[in-house]
């Protein structure tokens, strides 16, 4: 296909939605002109789900729950007055703590203002906070945001050290729907382990968001925590950004949540729109189907040309391939669909993996986002008429230029500038094309259950590791993996108690010790004495 071509296809397909400062490019993904019109009666039908979701439709039957992320930010939606008056309580109440805390009126124990915020979460719960954060952080944060995302002991440890003698001055958010999820749980242990270290009382410095009546509300209500607020059942980890969970660590950093909340109500409302053309999560949803023969049959690589996004397609990782990625389809044949996420930023993808995008393995199709604000004061020429911007702005148009001339497929998303209202715009935007994008592929998005079968496999392996430490007690002297598995009347799990012994000895605390063999089954492991 010509330059000219393609200009005339860019003019023919160009989704420009000047009223959010977006414009969706699909120009450069290889469907035919008949595509759309062929795929029109189920995208009508996809729309149809959407407006029964919004509805207040039961749209997870494996829990009997609606799913209402898009009431978050109009309330107006919700199926009865209850969820309405919840929301807008909801976002008045973060608002006021935020001012409160900001103005001193809030402080720790010892009467201190805090600056630092420690968010503790996982999944869903810190993955669209640390974007957010990340994405609208300046010189002028009201405080600092850190993240306990993972139940790495060592990682832990890192995030203390960097808070250091500033914990004094730290406010801990623990946020966990059901307060048991492990990760958060024990994420919050350690947070009380360090604030007890420093001499500092722990309640003083936390908040819950929680689901009403969980593990986490009950031990926030009855230990004197600062505050609590509410997670509902009807919102799910990927899609909470805009509730509770994503607005309480922005507000108190200090970001403008009213326009957070306005771009992705904005943003709705477009691709809220049953003309395919001018709706752009519609178009998104279409192109995914096409590029990936509605298979998932290649990757999609997100690339952001602004530093501020580069967290975007670690976001973006959770929203789309947890909702889409499902072995049933809705009439429970087995379908194996998804769609893989991943991505850089540009241009540091220029000198990471451009290079196999361009030449490789052809197994992927790039959405690039271009920001037309370079940044908020005037730039510095670098040369002659030219800025670093202009240079950003080069190397995204010629990468994309040089993949497409290698029948690399690429769409373009190109947004006025990086500010709140963008970053809610960005997220209402992925929201309704993967939940448009499932209707077309006949899936659920809005359950997990291969998250909860690998929650319950790591359960049975803590399980197991207590039966392993106290046979190794009962013992008194050491044994092979398969001894310990053969003792359990369990000569399967040779593996897994391998495994177990050899991470216990690794670490001295845990008076496991190891004697190492030539091969795994002979290693002999055995309780530290004296």
């Amino acid at each position: 296909m010509g330059k000219t071509d393609l200009w005339d296809r860019y003019n023919e397909y160009l989704c420009d939605c000047t009223d959010i400062g977006l414009a969706l490019d699909i120009s450069r993904i290889n469907f035919s002109d008949g595509f759309l019109g062929d795929r029109e009666s189920a995208m009508q039908r996809a729309f149809a789900d959407m407006a029964a979701l919004e509805g207040g439709a039961v749209a997870n039957p494996d829990e009997n729950r609606m799913v209402g992320h898009y009431w978050l930010r109009n309330p107006s939606l919700a199926p009865d007055a209850s969820i309405r008056e919840e929301i807008e309580a909801t976002v008045r109440k973060i608002r006021t703590f935020a001012q409160d805390v900001h103005a001193g009126r809030i402080t720790a124990a010892d009467g201190q203002s805090f600056s630092r915020l420690l968010v503790v979460g996982i999944g869903g719960s810190a993955l669209g906070p640390q974007f957010v954060a990340d994405a609208l952080s300046n010189g002028n944060n009201r405080m600092e945001p850190r993240f306990l995302d993972n139940t790495d002991p060592d990682g832990i440890d890192r995030v203390f050290g960097e808070l250091g003698s500033s914990l004094a001055r730290t406010l801990t958010i623990v946020i966990s729907k059901s307060g048991s999820t492990k990760e958060t749980r024990n994420g919050m242990l350690e947070a009380q382990a360090a604030y007890r270290k420093a001499g500092l009382d722990f309640a003083r410095h936390a908040v819950a968001v929680t689901g009403e009546g969980s593990e986490l509300d009950s031990l926030a209500r009855s230990g004197g925590w600062l505050e609590r607020f509410p997670m509902w059942d009807w919102v799910g980890g990927r899609t909470s950004v805009t509730s509770a969970v994503g607005l309480l660590p922005a507000a108190l950093q200090g970001i403008d949540i009213t326009a957070l909340l306005e771009g992705a109500r904005l943003c709705d409302e477009i691709t809220r729109r049953q003309e395919t053309r001018s709706n752009p999560a519609a178009l998104m949803a279409l192109m995914w189907h096409h590029a990936t023969n509605g298979r998932g049959d290649k990757d999609m690589v997100m690339l952001p040309y602004k530093d501020r996004l580069l967290l975007f397609s670690r976001y973006l990782q959770q929203l789309i391939m947890e909702s889409l990625g499902k072995e049933l389809d809705l009439q429970g044949n087995r379908v194996c669909q998804g769609l893989s996420v991943y991505g850089n930023k540009g241009s540091t993808d220029q000198h990471a993996y451009v290079q196999q995008l361009r030449e490789g393995v052809a197994n992927f199709f790039v959405t690039f986002i271009e920001v037309l604000r370079d940044r908020e004061e005037a730039s510095i020429e670098v040369e002659e008429g030219i800025t670093s911007g202009d240079y950003l702005f080069g190397f995204l148009q010629g990468t994309r230029t040089a993949l497409y001339e290698k029948g690399r497929e690429s769409m373009t998303i190109t947004v006025d500038t990086i500010d709140a209202r963008t970053i809610g715009v960005l997220i209402a935007l992925f929201e309704r094309s993967v939940g448009l994008y499932a209707s077309l592929i006949n899936i659920n998005a809005y359950h997990q259950p291969g998250v909860e079968a690998g929650k319950k496999a790591a359960g049975a392996v803590i399980s197991l590791q207590s039966e392993v430490v106290a046979t190794l007690a009962r013992e008194k002297h050491s044994l092979s993996a398969d001894e310990v598995a053969a003792a359990l009347d369990k000569p399967q799990a040779g593996e897994s108690v391998f495994a177990i012994l050899r991470h216990l000895s690794a670490n001295p605390d845990r008076a496991v010790e190891a004697i190492q063999g030539k091969y795994a089954r002979e290693w002999k492991f055995g309780l530290k004495t004296g």
